[in-house]
């Protein structure tokens, strides 16, 4: 029997919102990195930590794989980056075409220079934790022992999240 991982991405742009962008990242993360068991509403928000004219859309995925956590990042910037999006060597944020970013693989604790999982700023975006508590809400923070719902309910992030459909 094969050894499969759970493992929770969030993916989001701000650039090129359309459902035809977001079915074409979800079939590549599915032939890349694994199967996609569930998956979020698409949630609009304003831009966190910069400012832009342009609303960002996040989902949340459950992706079951075979990758480990290193392959899987790996993955993650192929496909990003054939989505057209263009690392930042600075420290500001940016605009951005895609960013799938890895929230929780199984319930693994990593803090390397290339990769950190649990990801580090989850507790602070509801941007994030609104989207995950859609598919996940009573995964526990594997560091913090704390639910996504505990997680929404302490965190210090109010800014609006809303449903939509692109």
């Amino acid at each position: 029997m094969e050894n499969y991982n759970d493992i929770y991405l969030l993916v989001g742009g701000n650039l090129n919102n359309t459902i035809s962008k977001f079915t074409a990242v979800f079939q590549a993360i599915e032939s890349q990195i694994g199967k996609i068991i569930q998956q979020s509403n698409f949630y609009e928000s304003e831009p966190w930590g910069f400012q832009s004219q342009h609303s960002f859309i996040n989902i949340a995925l459950h992706v079951r794989t075979q990758l480990n956590p290193f392959d899987s990042i790996k993955k993650n910037q192929q496909i990003e980056q054939k989505f057209g999006r263009e690392r930042n060597t600075s420290v500001t944020y940016q605009d951005r075409s895609v960013d799938i970013d890895i929230i929780f693989y199984n319930n693994l604790i990593i803090n390397t220079e290339e990769l950190i999982i649990p990801h580090p700023l989850v507790i602070e975006r509801m941007f994030v934790l609104q989207p995950l508590a859609e598919i996940a809400h009573s995964y526990i923070h594997p560091v913090l022992h704390k639910s996504v719902t505990q997680l929404i309910n302490e965190c210090p992030d109010q800014s609006l999240v809303k449903i939509i459909n692109l």
